[in-house]
């Protein structure tokens, strides 16, 4: 069982600090890195993979370290977010390529292009190809090797649906063979649907570690803001103010709105339309206001 360990990893580019002593270890099956754009989980990835040297603590692959180490890539593969392709190879010259690097020949290429169900436009050239396709060229060359530690940033970008069910059926069965397999996104859905264990990190910095469940509990259970406007905001606010749902409301005049939090979003979300037909008060807007991943992942770091 091949398994990361990553120990108190901070890694910092002159004065900006990319990670922030994240300490975590990716065990065999499927792991979902989640977090916003700029979190640092692409750095985090290159240092996981030997491309980059951590600036304190260590990475290390089954107790030996990733940084110059490059007897780990017999047992890992890696695709980056960027492209980092020659365009002027056909899909299959590009395979071939990096199996060769593997010291191993064609078979080996053939049989990865077919796992990513590439071998229909294997001789075109990759500059003719669409990001997805260019995302399922560089997966093959991933596996030519049949690695045991699979790492992929953003894999899905790009991608149209059914090459997505395709790529995260593939993943899923890799996970359920015992390789250990780690996905960056920023989008939950994507790792809600494949990922048995999701590491959150934001602005660098560890947020949250566990099973999707507990995730998603602890985003539903943050306090939630919302900007609502009503018929009569002062009787709707009187009548909301007084349930310990909501911890706080202000009149935002300019807006000509209410500006509440809700500590209790399972009864705010029902308490706020019976106060309104109890008062006889009609609802105008009911918009949340803190609904960006950026938000959810914020309060994560701050809990």
């Amino acid at each position: 069982m091949t398994s990361l360990s990553i120990d108190h990893v901070s890694r910092w580019f002159g004065n900006v600090v990319a990670v922030n002593d994240i300490t975590m270890t990716i065990s065999p099956g499927v792991t979902g890195l989640l977090g916003p754009n700029g979190a640092g989980k692409s750095t985090l990835i290159s240092m996981m993979g030997g491309f980059l040297a951590p600036s304190t603590g260590s990475v290390t692959l089954d107790g030996s370290a990733t940084w110059r180490n490059e007897t780990i890539y017999k047992h890992l593969g890696i695709v980056p977010e960027r492209e980092g392709m020659y365009d002027f190879l056909t899909g299959r010259e590009f395979v071939v390529a990096n199996a060769e690097l593997h010291g191993l020949g064609k078979k080996a290429a053939q049989r990865a292009l077919a796992t990513v169900e590439m071998e229909y436009a294997q001789d075109r050239k990759i500059s003719t190809y669409s990001k997805g396709m260019k995302q399922r060229v560089k997966m093959a060359s991933a596996l030519v090797h049949e690695p045991s530690v699979l790492l992929l940033d953003e894999p899905f970008n790009g991608m149209d649906p059914r090459q997505r069910m395709q790529l995260m059926e593939l993943l899923r069965k890799m996970g359920d063979e015992g390789r250990t397999v780690l996905f960056s996104s920023h989008i939950l859905e994507e790792v809600e649907q494949l990922a048995s264990h999701i590491e959150v990190i934001v602005a660098g910095r560890h947020a949250a570690s566990g099973d999707f469940r507990k995730i998603r509990r602890l985003m539903t259970d943050r306090p939630h803001r919302y900007l609502v406007r009503s018929s009569d905001d002062r009787a709707l606010a009187a009548a909301l103010i007084a349930d310990p749902s909501t911890a706080g409301i202000e009149v935002d005049l300019k807006e000509g709105a209410l500006r509440i939090q809700a500590v209790d979003f399972g009864r705010f979300t029902t308490l706020l339309p019976r106060i309104a037909r109890e008062h006889d008060i009609r609802l105008l807007t009911v918009s949340p206001s803190d609904e960006s991943l950026e938000s959810v992942f914020s309060y994560l770091v701050a809990a």
